[in-house]
């Protein structure tokens, strides 16, 4: 264990519970983590993503094809594998029950072989993807696989929990939030894609013959890469000084106000806006129906969304942070009023998001605290990433009121 975790992350706690020992302190570099967390499934089949493109928030369809080939050539270049969608399955009446991240594995005819050339193409050109591998909560997993079956109906889709040979990574930290337009990790394009190959990094991935690799994650440039990779092999770029904890990357994400799988965004009960999905790319506001569709399109057209899950601080009075001093659940009220403005869904360390109101969260010169502990102070921190009119319609109104 790197020393960041060692000093950090003192023993394993349950989720739902979870806090460091440290205060935290900024990630340095770039680290990677398997996350133990998340779970593979396996959609396999004609009608595979048609079939999920029928059910989940966002447009799969247009995400595979917009890295397919305009036609197939003989002794063609390989291309890499198309960007990953993230994406939700909803309830009928719009609430939220699981978060999938869902990949397009390429075809076989568009993997380098070990010699770094691409294979002869001239097949016919590609359909939709018989094959979709998604990345999920793993806690839900086997909940996750039986709802999708009872939706399949006749559809020609079979639905597998693929863990045992299958593992999720995520590659982050300061150093490695992208702007280009690329879907693949910069250092990691000459491994296994593309007309060269590194045969140095190939050997270190060792499972570059079946085209795995880093892509974008499909949320925002904050997060780094993400990937599926086989469960016997590590990743390429992954060395051992920085394969950390999973725990550093929930304390990533926390900062970041991002939150993900049925722990952190409640399943049956939660409204998909509120907690920033639309944000995320996980929703299409262009594509057909979907379920739970009207309740989202909705809500979008109406213009505000008064509450919104944000990064939190816990202090004491001086603004020092404080450590271990929030259980999720726990109220977070308007010092000056008492009033309730919102809930910690996850809290770690001094860290945690939590469901709260805007207008009394953003305003200037706000007093927040723990319900029932007055020692706890809350900041509430509105992130970077977030669009400006998500603030600035409620401003808005509440100027006008």
């Amino acid at each position: 264990m790197p020393p960041l975790a060692r000093r950090r992350l003192l023993h394993a706690l349950p989720r739902g519970a979870r806090a460091l020992h440290t205060p935290p302190t900024p990630t340095p570099g770039v680290l990677a983590c398997r996350l133990a967390s998340r779970a593979v499934v396996r959609f396999a089949g004609p009608e595979a993503a048609r079939f999920l493109h029928s059910l989940l928030t966002n447009d799969l369809l247009s995400a595979f094809a917009a890295s397919g080939a305009a036609s197939p050539q003989r002794y063609a270049p390989a291309r890499g594998p198309a960007a990953p969608a993230y994406a939700a399955l909803l309830t009928p009446q719009g609430r939220f029950l699981y978060d999938l991240f869902l990949y397009r594995p390429p075809p076989p005819s568009q993997m380098l072989d070990r010699t770094g050339s691409a294979p002869e193409t001239g097949e016919a050109p590609e359909g939709d993807p018989q094959e979709v591998l998604a990345d999920v909560d793993a806690a839900e997993v086997d909940d996750l696989v039986a709802c999708f079956k009872r939706y399949r109906l006749r559809s020609k889709v079979e639905i597998d929990n693929v863990s045992e040979n299958f593992a999720c990574w995520q590659r982050f930290g300061h150093n490695v939030v992208h702007t280009d337009p690329s879907t693949q990790e910069p250092e990691a394009q000459s491994i296994g894609w593309g007309q060269g190959v590194d045969h140095a990094g190939e050997s270190a991935a060792q499972g570059n013959g079946h085209g795995w690799q880093w892509l974008k994650d499909p949320r925002l440039d904050y997060l780094g890469y993400r990937g599926i990779f086989p469960a016997d092999t590590i990743p390429p770029l992954v060395e051992s000084d920085k394969e950390a904890d999973e725990r550093h990357y929930q304390l990533w994400r926390i900062e970041n106000g991002v939150a993900e799988g049925s722990t952190e965004i409640p399943k049956g009960e939660t409204i998909p806006l509120e907690y920033n999905l639309a944000g995320l790319n996980a929703i299409s506001f262009e594509k057909g129906c979907y379920i739970g569709q009207e309740l989202i399109a909705r809500t979008h057209h109406r213009g505000v969304i008064r509450k919104r899950l944000m990064p939190m601080k816990f202090v004491d009075e001086n603004g020092q942070e404080l450590e271990q001093a929030v259980t999720p659940g726990s109220e977070v009220v308007d010092e000056a009023s008492g009033k309730k403005i919102g809930t910690v869904n996850t809290a770690l360390g001094s860290r945690g998001m939590g469901l709260l109101r805007l207008e009394e969260a953003l305003k200037p010169g706000s007093a927040l605290r723990i319900g029932d502990n007055r020692d706890v102070r809350v900041q509430a921190i509105k992130p970077d990433w977030w669009p400006a009119e998500w603030t600035q319609v409620l401003q808005q109104q509440s100027a006008a009121a």
